[in-house]
């Protein structure tokens, strides 16, 4: 006869309640409605207008509820991204948790002389080739914003770096429509086409509104290119507590609800059904030091509520990982480790930023290998323990009886690998043979563990035709952008 009883124990979180969410997202519908977004477009403005937006005070448009809601309607509740080499690699939906690197880091860490530095182009390929190494990090981005390349070619170069140092999927940034369509291009050239890109997509390119409640002309230039060619976009508000939106959490969180919504809202009416990651990122204006907190308590609990909110309409989720703090040391690991554990609890979708420190203004590869044991051990967490009959072990218990030792039984041969998680570099040995190694800190572990990386790991290389390719588009590019002016 059936129990009842579950027999898979998991962890589970939800901050808020049912009734919770939906005075959320009714609050948001009231802003959208009754204060409404400025578009600097003229596109968006007239797709608004189109779908009977009220206009006011030029740019400013109201947006009514039903289609707010139709929206959210249409926006696909699951995107498939694959890999470089056209295989799956994340399924963006559902409670999926898929962990990867974050964008525009402007100082480095050197690993060889300890000092930090401004970022260069080579820090770009190290993350990508780290990132390539470690199992747990399911996607690359830049951990760089290059001072060694014209301001103008910055974001291609980038993703270059990372085609020709990964084959993970690409998370990216970049200045505007012309420098996007040019790294479309390059995409389009590993995948075989546009088509091809569109149909197996391994890259997702990140953009945001501007707080509060803006939408720049840049940033929906390069929306609605993603849209027409169905490339997967990221377009999630990111805002200040206290500074771009009110200080209270529930006010942020329905201010920041709001723009993200009127961008879905945008990217639908230019594109019925083209894929979208959604949610936004909100943390405090530290009070005392004028700092966006990447720590704070409160950034966790904003990245829950959205979380919530965006499982609520059945949407891809984005959320975010990170550290105030300037060196890989005991705080870089803390607010790291309780990130990247209540981003998966929250069962977000795209969680980036694996390894930044700085408040996102400093890369360290190191940091990178960090992420990747902190993310396993996490995992581990979520997949719980079973309760079926054989793990119950009464058999085993019997067998073995009072006084017997269970380290030789069978059961213990059989089970042992799937119960327990064994660390790549944490420290499991006892005093005397950790003294016997060295006695190593953990950093010093991680650092050697990520120079033994660069020394060693070398990326599947891109065929010669692809490389070849890619050199020409870049080429060309340096002489069409290189006097252009990107619009905000």
């Amino acid at each position: 006869m059936d129990s009842g009883l579950r027999t898979q124990c998991v962890p589970q979180y939800r901050l808020l309640t049912g009734s919770q969410i939906r005075e959320i997202h009714r609050t948001s519908l009231e802003v959208l409605e009754t204060i409404g977004v400025r578009v600097a477009h003229e596109e968006g403005a007239r797709l608004l207008e189109g779908a009977g937006c009220r206009a006011k005070e030029g740019d400013v448009f109201q947006i009514p509820n039903w289609l707010v809601e139709e929206a959210i309607g249409s926006a696909p509740s699951r995107i498939t991204i694959y890999s470089q080499e056209g295989e799956e690699a994340m399924r963006l939906g559902g409670r999926n948790i898929h962990f990867g690197l974050g964008t525009d880091l402007v100082t480095a860490y050197d690993l060889n002389t300890g000092e930090m530095r401004d970022s260069e182009l080579r820090d770009v390929s190290n993350a990508a080739r780290v990132a390539d190494y470690c199992e747990d990090i399911d996607f690359v981005a830049s951990m760089a914003l290059p001072h060694d390349v014209p301001t103008n070619m910055m974001y291609v170069e980038c993703v270059k770096a990372q085609l020709e140092n990964s084959t993970k999927p690409v998370f990216f940034t970049a200045a505007g429509r012309e420098d996007l369509s040019v790294i479309l291009e390059l995409a389009a050239a590993v995948s075989g086409g546009e088509k091809a890109l569109a149909e197996r997509p391994f890259l997702i390119h990140y953009s945001e509104p501007t707080a509060p409640l803006r939408h720049s002309r840049g940033a929906l230039s390069k929306l609605f290119l993603c849209a027409e060619r169905g490339i997967p976009i990221c377009y999630t508000p990111g805002d200040m507590l206290g500074a771009s939106t009110p200080i209270t959490l529930a006010g942020g969180v329905v201010q920041a609800n709001a723009e993200a919504l009127s961008g879905i809202v945008l990217h639908q009416l230019k594109s019925k059904g083209a894929p979208i990651i959604t949610g936004f990122a909100l943390g405090p204006l530290d009070m005392k030091t004028g700092i966006f907190a990447y720590g704070a308590p409160e950034f966790r609990l904003t990245n829950s509520a959205f979380a919530d909110l965006y499982h609520y309409y059945d949407l891809p989720i984005w959320s975010t990982v990170g550290t105030d703090a300037h060196a890989l040391d005991e705080q870089a690991a803390m607010e790291h480790a309780i990130a990247t554990l209540m981003a998966a609890l929250d069962g977000s979708n795209l969680i980036h930023d694996a390894g930044y420190l700085g408040q996102g203004l400093l890369s360290n590869p190191a940091t990178i290998v960090m992420s990747d044991e902190i993310i396993s051990f996490v995992k581990r967490l979520l997949r719980g323990f079973e309760m079926d009959r054989e793990r119950l072990a009464v058999d085993a218990i019997r067998r073995v009886g009072p006084g017997g030792d269970f380290l030789s039984d069978d059961h213990t041969y059989e089970h042992f690998r799937r119960e327990q998680w064994q660390p790549k570099l944490l420290n499991r040995d006892d005093p005397d043979t950790w003294l016997s190694k060295g006695g190593k800190r953990y950093e010093e572990v991680l650092t050697d563990k990520t120079l033994e990386i660069l020394a060693t790991h070398e990326p599947r290389p891109l065929p010669r035709s692809v490389q070849d390719r890619l050199d020409e588009i870049v080429h060309r590019a340096e002489a069409e952008l290189a006097d252009l002016h990107f619009e905000a």
